[in-house]
């Protein structure tokens, strides 16, 4: 029977304390939905991860939070 890989909540931190990362991690690798922020607190960039590559879209926020970009990125 094979066995069920454990998706675990993660979290990066600048050296300021405040949040620099946060998503899920799957047996090492970044995978599921993730977000960075500034050190002021707004999100600087979000995207989704498959078994840690990017996939399907991904925004960048300008300073105020508002989104600036979005970009697809495709399975290689």
């Amino acid at each position: 029977m094979p066995t069920k890989s454990k998706v675990t909540k993660h979290v990066y931190y600048h050296k300021d304390g405040s949040v620099y990362g946060k998503g899920r991690m799957k047996e090492g690798e970044m995978h599921g939905y993730w977000e960075w922020f500034r050190k002021s607190g707004t999100r600087m960039r979000s995207g989704h991860f498959e078994d840690g590559k990017q996939v399907g879209e991904w925004i960048t926020y300008d300073q105020s939070g508002k989104p600036f970009k979005t970009t697809i990125m495709r399975k290689k």
